[in-house]
């Protein structure tokens, strides 16, 4: 279980011709980071289920979580690079208070099959 992750219109900053990573964003990979701490690099191809559990009722795009999620459990130690998936599903869970997110990765035979 991780904390429900900024959007990537929060995540990134763009200052003087360059894109950064936000505030913002910098906070959620060293919680997400925190979170993972000792865990081994998976190194093969990977499937990625995410259930996004929003902390209000606000209309949100699940598609603008992952980019933040997936490059933060990246740097946080869960994988090599995000390259590595090759089957990602997300699914839009229950309101919760403060939100969160559940995210089960496991290692694949090549191209997506088991």
């Amino acid at each position: 279980m991780l904390p429900y992750p900024p959007s990537v219109n929060h995540y990134w900053r763009h200052v003087g011709g360059k894109t950064l990573v936000s505030r913002e964003g910098r906070r959620y990979r060293s919680k997400v980071r925190s979170l993972l701490a000792g865990t081994r690099p998976l190194t093969g191809r990977l499937a990625v289920e995410v259930t996004l559990f929003p902390p209000d009722r606000r209309r949100r795009d699940v598609d603008n979580a992952l980019k933040a999620m997936l490059d933060s459990v990246g740097k946080g130690g869960a994988y090599l690079d995000d390259s590595q998936i090759d089957d990602l599903r997300v699914v839009r869970g229950e309101v919760v208070d403060g939100g969160s997110a559940r995210i089960e990765i496991r290692e694949i035979g090549t191209h997506g099959t088991s």
